[in-house]
């Protein structure tokens, strides 16, 4: 019988369990290995989603970027003919995270890859933002080095602009209000920016405005879980 790999979403915000779906819940349940980006956050997450699943009764392995030693370990519950869940920090595995790693040795060896609904904030900001849904590009982290930094904003515009995209990217959260600074400098008056902040928490904040329309706006993300989108 075939290994199914369960790609179960996590919460974004850790009081947001009202958006991960009961058969969640049951996918769990049927499994009998985790593959964690981080396995405290994952074990205080399916303790906060199921009181009566016991953490202890599986095997747990941290993915580390997926490094060769843990896709022998998957490859090797795989062929026992076990179910794996693979757990990700927050939002949907394989999106922006290193299960994809896992997922395309799941794919080699022929197993049952089952994706399962829950928060993407890039597909929540992307859906908030008014900006074009039909032609988008995550892009990931932007260079830490200034320069470099702004090359890639303005290589972004001018994408952006040919393609009619929207260009989606983030940032290391103590560095968000740096990365602002650098967009409204470097972009033009009429490029909009969407700022999407703490998505499904409390505190969410989503708003698409133009450069120079920002630029009268007191802006302040120290910290925050924030997604970029850009529309030239």
């Amino acid at each position: 019988m075939s290994s199914i790999v369960y790609l179960v979403p996590c919460v974004l915000d850790e009081n947001a369990t009202h958006t991960i779906p009961p058969y969640i819940i049951d996918a769990v349940k049927n499994s009998q290995v985790i593959f964690a980006e981080n396995e405290r956050t994952a074990r205080r997450f399916l303790k906060s989603i199921c009181k009566e699943i016991v953490i202890d009764d599986y095997e747990w392995f941290a993915i580390h970027k997926a490094e060769e030693e843990q896709k022998n370990n998957f490859r090797q519950k795989i062929r026992e003919g076990k179910n794996v869940s693979i757990i990700s920090e927050a939002g949907c595995p394989g999106v922006a995270d290193p299960g994809q790693a896992l997922v395309e040795v799941a794919q080699q060896m022929n197993a049952v890859v089952k994706p399962l609904v829950g928060p993407s904030s890039i597909l929540l900001a992307l859906m908030a933002s008014g900006m074009n849904g039909q032609h988008f590009e995550f892009v990931g982290y932007l260079p830490i080095d200034n320069n470099e930094k702004i090359k890639a904003i303005r290589e972004m515009e001018i994408t952006s602009q040919k393609k009619n995209s929207t260009q989606i990217f983030i940032e290391t959260p103590y560095r968000n209000d740096q990365l602002i600074e650098t967009l409204l400098k470097t972009c033009r008056p009429g490029t909009k920016i969407c700022i999407a902040a703490e998505l499904t928490g409390p505190g969410e904040f989503v708003k698409t405005k133009t450069v120079a329309d920002w630029k009268h706006e007191k802006t302040g993300f120290h910290k925050k879980p924030v997604i970029f989108l850009l529309m030239a």
